[in-house]
């Protein structure tokens, strides 16, 4: 395997790096910008108590509150950028922490006027509807507010909890900081005794090597270097997971899941319909195991054989600039204004692409509505790399259509839906190059990369999602998350997930520890149904063409002028049924069936 080293910042060409001029030419703009939101934040006071007056003191709080907000997004924005390129460097990590205190400064601030908000009499509000044209704009966003009236305290408690924000959030910094600052990992060896670097970046791409005692050289010595930091990362999920037990409790949920999913108006049963339905799928999981411990041909399947391609020699390098190529190939059923800006953002350096010292691990969308979204990767010469960049540019569109469309209110979107966007982009991509492809091996390769996005993403992100569950009830109960306790229900996951084919080994029960989206309030079901839409969708856009495509641009320009599920039943897909989860599973075992006849 092609060792690539890692360079410093300073040696990635400009050209792959994100251009964060567009936001602030330097960082004497940023404070002056940091300084306004303090100075808006004086404003707020010609506010308090007045919010049920008049008709017209609301549709000014409401503007109000809209130019507070994008411009506290544009400073948290670029700070948030400029620290993910080396989140080593402390004077960066600073800004981030100053832009994050102006948050939590307006949170509190602003704490009051829900409560005002909800106290006013229905009539009355009504009267304002009618009194001021303007705040017609503002009746879902109102609605919104009076239907969390159960789950709000007193003014003078929402602004105590609003001021506990940064606290709040120390878990999850910390855990950031440790897991793409702090922890280090040994070189590991391959069979024929070379070394290769071992990074939170560069392991899944050592798993995905042929050689296999590289892959198990790379697994055991990563979760060794897990386990001994054990003991740190349960008191890190613990005390975040307590964080969210609290304040779930003390807005009188029923559970932190139901709190989490009531802030995106998801119903707990999507939830759960989600794994259940999987449950009752998982003789198809199993069925694919066994046939990747046949194409391997080993003995044993264990954990550290899930990643490699089970058809050897076929996967070819592609480089950047190919994969930008074969990401406009794929959407060209999107049309000519999607890809143009796409286009934009890809010569207008939108992106950083290559992973560098200290750079946040991972890829992401900023979802940045001033100027434009940007996107963090950490790209290889890779099908999977290609991937993750339709995937982000599908999250990108996603932000940059809905702004484009909607007033700012009503500008962003809950993720349940936004991972549809980037997942439909994939769909949309695999379906292309299989369409293209004759020959069996490589044939048989794509189908293998498809497979292993049902198995990474339906089945994964749904045990993590269980996963999840678990451990917030158990905290609910009163009880506390220790290594121990989590390290065996990972582990006893594993095994139901993966079945009697697979030698589930003993380092597994550690990979939550590496899991960024437990600090994100359950966050990860939403690649499982996200997925199971984007096969949906992706199908429709496919078959129907240009009306499937008008009802999808239309959903993808919607922000959150609507509920999530009502939003995605414009686009065709009903993801409060199981249908979308049942169609996706069986297009899995038609893809096995293709795969077991193909080899």
């Amino acid at each position: 395997m092609e060792e690539k080293k890692i360079l410093k910042r300073s040696e990635i060409p400009e050209q792959y790096t994100w251009n964060l001029k567009d936001i602030y030419n330097d960082v004497n703009e940023w404070n002056d910008d940091l300084a306004k939101v303090y100075e808006l934040l004086k404003k707020v006071e010609d506010y308090k108590g007045k919010l049920s007056s008049d008709a017209k003191t609301l549709l000014s709080w409401f503007e109000f509150n809209d130019e507070l907000g994008e411009l506290i997004s544009k400073v948290y924005g670029y700070s948030s950028l400029e620290a993910d390129q080396d989140v080593s460097n402390s004077e960066t990590q600073a800004r981030k922490g100053k832009a994050l205190s102006a948050y939590v400064a307006i949170n509190s601030a602003l704490s009051f006027a829900d409560t005002e908000i909800m106290e006013i009499a229905d009539d009355k509000l009504e009267e304002f509807f009618k009194e001021e044209e303007g705040l017609e704009l503002y009746r879902l966003a109102i609605k919104r507010i009076r239907h969390r009236k159960d789950h709000m305290l007193s003014a003078n408690e929402e602004r105590i909890i609003a001021a506990t924000g940064e606290m709040a959030n120390g878990p999850a910094t910390i855990g950031n900081v440790f897991r793409n600052a702090d922890i280090k990992f040994p070189d590991v060896e391959d069979s024929e005794g070379n070394k290769h670097k071992l990074t939170q970046g560069t392991y899944i791409s050592l798993m995905e090597s042929s050689d296999r005692k590289l892959r198990e050289n790379a697994f055991k010595t990563f979760y060794e270097t897990w386990k001994d930091h054990a003991a740190l990362s349960a008191a890190i999920l613990d005390a975040h997971t307590k964080q969210q037990t609290f304040f779930s409790k003390i807005r009188k949920y029923n559970s932190n899941l139901e709190a989490a999913l009531d802030a995106t108006e998801v119903p707990t049963s999507v939830y759960m319909n989600l794994i259940d339905t999987v449950h009752k799928h998982m003789d198809s999981m199993y069925r694919y195991m066994k046939l990747r411990k046949k194409l391997l041909n080993v003995d044993e399947l264990h954990m550290y054989d899930l990643y490699n391609p089970i058809v050897a020699d076929v996967d070819e390098k592609i480089t950047f600039e190919q994969a930008k190529e074969n990401v406009f190939e794929a959407i060209k059923p999107l049309g000519e204004d999607y890809a143009k800006v796409v286009r934009t953002a890809y010569d207008n350096r939108w992106l950083d692409v290559y992973e560098n010292e200290g750079k946040r691990s991972g890829a992401y969308s900023s979802g940045l509505s001033t100027p434009h979204p940007y996107i963090l990767l950490n790209h290889k010469d890779n099908l999977n790399s290609q991937f993750t960049l339709i995937h982000e540019t599908g999250h990108t569109m996603h932000s940059y259509l809905s702004v484009h469309n909607q007033p700012k209110v009503y500008n962003d979107y809950v993720i349940f839906v936004a991972e549809v966007a980037s997942t439909c982009n994939e769909v949309l991509m695999m379906k292309n190059l299989l369409s293209k492809t004759t020959d069996k091996k490589k044939r048989a390769y794509l189908i293998n990369y498809f497979l292993e996005q049902f198995r990474t993403t339906l089945y994964r992100q749904t045990m993590f999602a269980e996963f999840e569950l678990k451990i917030n009830e158990i905290e609910e109960n009163g009880e506390t998350l220790t290594s121990e306790v989590m390290n065996k229900i990972y582990y006893d996951l594993n095994k139901l997930y993966y079945g009697e084919d697979v030698v589930v080994d003993e380092g597994i029960a550690l990979e939550w520890s590496r899991i960024p989206h437990f600090f994100y309030d359950y966050y990860v079901y939403q690649y499982a149904t996200g997925f199971s839409a984007a096969i949906a969708l992706a199908t429709k856009i496919l078959k129907e063409g240009e009306s499937a495509v008008k009802n999808y641009l239309k959903f993808l320009s919607s922000g959150c002028s609507a509920d999530p599920i009502s939003l995605l039943k414009i686009a065709g897909v009903d993801m409060s049924s199981p249908a979308p989860i049942e169609e996706a599973l069986k297009e899995f075992d038609n893809l096995i069936t293709e795969m077991e006849e193909l080899l």
